[in-house]
């Protein structure tokens, strides 16, 4: 399972990748906002620092609108992505940036008709938004084990991205499922490696060294 940072923030990506653990990076408005940069330098530099898909969102309301910041965000670098929402205008987005050569990743995915659709209109990823639903006490990752089992009955090259996870069980849920790729915040990514037996065995290790003669 591939691991994308869930963050605007070059800083973050930098440490991930110092770690070996960012093969691509998501954000979103609300991500970008909060760096309190110029949007578009700001694209710029993630995509000199990240080598795999960075996905960027459109804002437009319309199919004519989204494909205009597209085409725009897409002469940025070439591993930009363009995230798209799941709705009437997002599928006529996705179709004509696919025959446009450029690549989407389908937000705001809810259910497997969603993830359908958009896989269907050309679509490079889909990203179900699991602690979304969890959040409304639904299960976020029966839908990433549907949409995985509809990809696979069907060989659908759309790659499934679980985003909006909360917790490192999320994380873990989702390659047992056999999610093509989670991503995360950094503080999440952080949490993964956190275990209290790690803890408690290293201070024990660095204690008894203390007694070896030098």
């Amino acid at each position: 399972m591939k691991i994308f940072l869930d963050t605007a923030n070059p800083d973050e990506i930098r440490r991930g990748l110092d770690m070996g653990m960012v093969d691509g990076v998501t954000t979103n408005p609300t991500l970008v906002s909060r760096e309190n940069r110029e949007f578009l330098p700001l694209i710029k530099e993630i995509c000199s620092i990240v080598s795999g898909p960075v996905s960027v969102e459109v804002t437009a309301l319309d199919a004519d609108g989204m494909v205009d910041e597209a085409r725009r965000y897409a002469e940025l670098a070439e591993n930009v992505v363009i995230k798209v929402p799941i709705n009437s205008e997002g599928l006529k987005v996705i179709r004509r940036l696919y025959e446009l050569g450029i690549r989407t990743n389908t937000t705001l995915v809810f259910s497997p008709s969603q993830a359908l659709l958009a896989a269907k209109a050309g679509t490079a990823f889909v990203s179900p938004f699991v602690g979304r639903i969890d959040d409304i006490s639904g299960s976020g990752m029966e839908l990433v084990e549907q949409i995985v089992q509809i990809f696979s009955n069907y060989d659908i090259q759309t790659e499934v991205i679980v985003a909006s996870i909360r917790h490192p069980l999320h994380f873990v849920q989702s390659a047992l499922i056999g999610a093509d790729i989670a991503t995360v915040p950094f503080s999440t990514l952080d949490r993964l490696l956190s275990h209290p037996l790690t803890d408690k065995g290293m201070t024990s290790f660095l204690n008894d060294w203390k007694k070896v003669k030098q």
